[in-house]
């Protein structure tokens, strides 16, 4: 039995979507600032045809190492292991721009499938979540560390839980330490909780403690303006979100940009949010939460 490469087992969201919003024209530029195992690059630097004008950039150093090797970019287009703000950063300051620049925001399939980089609690794993394996905290520092209030705090915002749910959240918490696998951490969220509905309460727990172990909304936040300066006049940006924290730091950042009358520097391509059909959600149920939002710069 054959086994499935990281590349063939994520699956590109909103393939069609983003082909659609940033229009490819043989050699133009591009700019994936979470390029993941390539899938959306894989499809845009198809129509380019200018792997060379190509720069994939990636946090998770396992995703790195599959482009890497990829026949469609190993030695052609420029790959950087970083976070998508120190690259943006960088590039800014080396006065580089681009014609396309694509942010998928989600964690890819094969970070969620793998049960030791512990993003998920369908099955045990360490208390990681660590998008970079290299960064120093963990979930479970976060998990065993930090107070109940802090807790209660980041499982209220990060995780757009109400206040008395994530207090008993945090409290059940300090009270069970140490925890150390991603099931233990659920199971005693389920206890407080109780299971109401098809999620599992401990799902927005989870999200909560995955965003402030990679610091996701700041680095998301600082990064918007650098993408701006990034892109050439005429040049299109996609971004996808996942979760509404994420999506309404996008929509404000396009939205103060593209309504500001004379001094507007964007164009707002979505008016509203693009969403998975039907029938992308039979073949990629992990595209129900997904976000495209696009724009041009003047």
């Amino acid at each position: 039995m054959s086994m499935k490469t990281p590349q063939q087992l994520h699956i590109p969201v909103l393939i069609d979507a983003v082909l659609t919003v940033l229009s490819p024209v043989k050699n133009e530029s591009y700019l994936d600032l979470t390029a993941g195992y390539g899938g959306h690059a894989s499809a845009i630097i198809e129509r380019t045809d200018a792997p060379q004008q190509a720069t994939l950039v990636d946090r998770d150093q396992n995703a790195i190492r599959e482009l890497s090797k990829s026949v469609a970019f190993a030695n052609k287009a420029r790959i950087i292991h970083s976070d998508f703000l120190a690259a943006a950063k960088k590039l800014v300051d080396n006065g580089e721009r681009y014609d396309m620049v694509l942010m998928d925001l989600g964690v890819s399939s094969p970070q969620l499938d793998r049960a030791e980089r512990g993003f998920s609690f369908s099955s045990s794993a360490p208390l990681d979540m660590r998008m970079d394996e290299s960064a120093d905290q963990t979930a479970a520092e976060i998990v065993n560390r930090a107070s109940e209030k802090e807790l209660a705090v980041i499982i209220e915002r990060y995780g757009e839980e109400n206040v008395k749910r994530a207090r008993k959240i945090a409290h059940a918490i300090r009270i069970n330490r140490p925890i150390h696998t991603t099931t233990e951490l659920a199971k005693i969220i389920e206890k407080v909780l109780h299971r109401d509905g098809k999620t599992h309460p401990a799902t927005r727990t989870f999200q909560a403690i995955r965003i402030a172990v990679n610091d996701e909304l700041r680095q998301l936040s600082e990064t918007l303006p650098l993408v701006l300066e990034l892109l050439n006049p005429g040049g299109r940006l996609a971004i996808i979100s996942f979760h509404s924290l994420e999506d309404r730091i996008v929509k404000e950042f396009l939205n103060e940009h593209a309504k500001a009358g004379y001094e507007s520097d964007l164009e707002l391509i979505t008016k509203k949010p693009i969403t998975a059909d039907s029938e992308e959600l039979v073949f990629n149920p992990r595209a129900r939460s997904a976000k495209l939002r696009a724009a041009v710069k003047k």
